[in-house]
This record gives structure tokens, C-alpha cells and sequence, in this order.
């Protein structure tokens, strides 16, 4: 049964904001998810307490667990199991972060080492594990079959995503199709998932979950575009990574995939070499393809037409300041430089 959404003040944001603007208006509850985190990465095992502390205390924009808490208080819940919840998404967002990055090889990550760089593949791996685990058993404490089945299914799906993207790599003729599918399940659903889990607490209407769920899913899409785009147009100050690392791991982006079909023969030639050899040496080669066909553009539209469509998926909100940041946050997601 949909609940009335308890209607707050609204102010309108400005363009531009800073993700911490955007934040504040769930500052008290960052806090109080931080606080979650920090008594539920308690291990009796020491080297499990230190991975999972360095990587959850690493940074990041905490975007996933911001969603759950902005989608519920956009319907007006007025409870405590945000914070778990929210707490549940970035374990399981961190978990995925440990084992890519022993998938990848990665060494860098949001201008830090690695985990996997610094305390091996084995404990990365491991306390991945861990992070997922505990993030189901705080699920069961919440008891609520609904949200279980849907955090459940968001990672059985991630974890296909995971699969999909390591069958794609050094495959040059991967298509847009196949491409934003990895990004649906790899990226995208637990998006998806966050915004739906506040819509669940807020006992929102079935259509009204599934609106929020569609907000996630396109937010997410949006957001993944532009850090294919960043790969090869930002600096490594800002996104806390190797340039290039995409290219150097055979992963036929977006970018690469445009070039391949709009580019010249030879810059599709350049392109698909790269991808099917790996390695950092083509990269020059490869930025000036990009940059020349004008594939980084291309992205660009198309994550900017995501976030169009995530914000048509919640037009129906009422006013409020959590809902101005839902759309806002869409913004933020195609602008943002890192």
C-alpha cells in the first residue's frame, strides 16, 4: 500500500553543485551509515579488519548508499534501516572494488594503492568474501524478504556483469549492444537496486518502485559512460587512476567501439589492435583516434541521454529537497571530471 510521502520544504539546488552540496542534505545520515560501517567491519581476524578498513576508508563518492538515503527520504521514510541498508550497498560495492582489482591487476585506485598492491591478491580476494557475507547477514537482520530478493538478485547479477566484461576483454568486435550490457549488470544494477530499496522502505506504489528502480538503473548507466569517457579525457590527479588502464586491460569501451565503426580504416585498425593485443604502447595512437573521430562526444550524448531518461523515470515525485537532489545528482553524474 503506497504511503503518502511526508512533503519537505523545497529549494531548489543550483546547477553545478558539488557532491558535497548535494550531500549535505543527508549529512546526518552519511554519518550515521559511516558509523554502521565502522561496527560492522569488526573482525576478530586482524588482517580482515586492516583490507576492509583501508579500502572503505580509501575515498569514494559513496554515491550508491547516498541513493538509498536520498530515494527514501524522496518517500518519506522516517525509520533506521537506511543506514543499515545503505551500509549493506557499500559493502557489497567494495567487495566487487577488492576482486576487480585483483581481476584487473590494478594498481591504483582513487590515487591510492591498491589493496591487492599492497597486501596481496589472496587477502584481497578473501576479504572481498568477507565484506560480502557480512553484508547478507546484516540483509537478514533487516527481515524483510523484499529487500533480501532484491540485494540477492543485484549481486547475482553484478557477478554475471563481472563474468560478461572478462569474456568481452581483447575482444575487438564487441558491439554497443554487448558493451552496455556488462555496464547494466556490472555497473548499473546495484544503481538500480539502491534507488529501489529506498522506494521499498518508503512503501512506495509498485509503479513508484519501479520508476525508482529505472532512476538507478539509467543513473548508473550515465555515470558508467563517463568513466569510460574519463579514461581517455581526464587527468590522473583527478580520476585516482592510470589513464589508459581500459586500453592496457583489452576492454573495448565505448570510446574504442565508436572508432571501430565511425572512425577512418586506419584509425579502426589502430583501435582494434590495441584492444586485441593490450598493453599501454598504442595509447597515443589510440587518444588521437579518439579525439579525431570524435568518439568521446558521442559518449558523452549518450550518457547525457541516460540521464535524461533517469530523470523522466521520477518526474512523478512530489517537490521536495530529497527529489531536487535525485535530479540533481543526474547532472552531477555526466559533468563530474572524476
Amino acid at each position: 500500500m503506497h504511503q503518502t510521502p511526508k512533503i519537505r520544504p523545497f529549494t531548489r539546488i543550483v546547477l553545478n553543485v558539488t557532491l558535497e552540496q548535494l550531500y549535505a542534505l543527508i549529512g546526518p545520515d552519511m554519518n550515521a551509515v559511516d558509523a554502521v560501517i565502522r561496527a560492522r567491519l569488526h573482525s576478530d581476524v586482524v588482517l580482515v579488519r586492516r583490507v576492509a578498513e583501508y579500502i572503505i576508508n580509501s575515498g569514494g563518492k559513496r554515491m550508491r548508499p547516498a541513493l538509498v538515503l536520498l530515494a527514501a527520504g524522496a518517500l518519506g521514510y522516517d525509520g533506521r534501516h537506511h543506514h543499515e541498508l545503505a551500509a549493506v550497498v557499500e559493502f557489497i560495492h567494495t567487495a566487487t572494488l577488492l576482486h576487480d582489482d585483483v581481476v584487473d591487476e590494478s594498481s591504483l585506485r582513487r590515487g591510492r594503492d591498491t589493496a591487492n598492491a599492497l597486501f596481496g591478491n589472496a587477502a584481497s580476494v578473501l576479504v572481498g568474501d568477507f565484506l560480502y557475507s557480512r553484508a547478507f547477514q546484516m540483509m537478514v537482520e533487516v527481515n524483510d524478504m523484499r529487500v533480501m530478493r532484491v540485494l540477492s538478485d543485484a549481486t547475482n547479477v553484478i557477478a554475471e556483469g563481472e563474468v560478461l566484461q572478462l569474456m568481452n576483454c581483447h575482444d575487438a568486435d564487441v558491439d554497443e549492444g554487448r558493451y552496455l550490457q556488462v555496464i547494466r549488470y556490472k555497473t548499473a544494477k546495484l544503481f538500480e537496486a539502491a534507488a529501489q530499496l529506498g522506494a521499498i522502505l518508503g512503501k512506495a506504489s509498485d509503479q513508484c518502485e519501479r520508476s525508482m528502480a529505472a532512476y538507478g538503473m539509467h543513473l548508473g548507466t550515465a555515470f558508467q559512460l563517463i568513466d569510460d569517457v574519463l579514461d581517455y579525457s581526464g587527468q590522473e590527479a583527478d580520476t585516482g587512476k592510470h589513464l589508459g588502464d581500459d586500453l592496457a586491460e583489452g576492454k573495448p569501451t565505448l570510446p574504442l567501439i565508436y572508432v571501430m565503426q565511425h572512425g577512418t580504416a586506419d584509425q579502426a585498425a589502430c583501435v582494434r589492435r590495441a584492444i586485441e593485443q593490450g598493453g599501454r604502447e598504442d595509447f597515443p595512437a589510440v587518444l588521437e583516434a579518439i579525439r579525431a573521430s570524435g568518439a568521446l562526444d558521442h559518449a558523452r550524448s549518450q550518457a547525457a541521454r541516460e540521464a535524461d531518461r533517469a530523470r523522466a523515470a521520477i518526474s512523478g515525485l512530489p517537490s521536495s529537497n530529497y527529489a531536487e537532489a535525485l535530479l540533481q545528482l543526474t547532472l552531477f553524474a555526466v559533468e563530474r571530471n572524476h
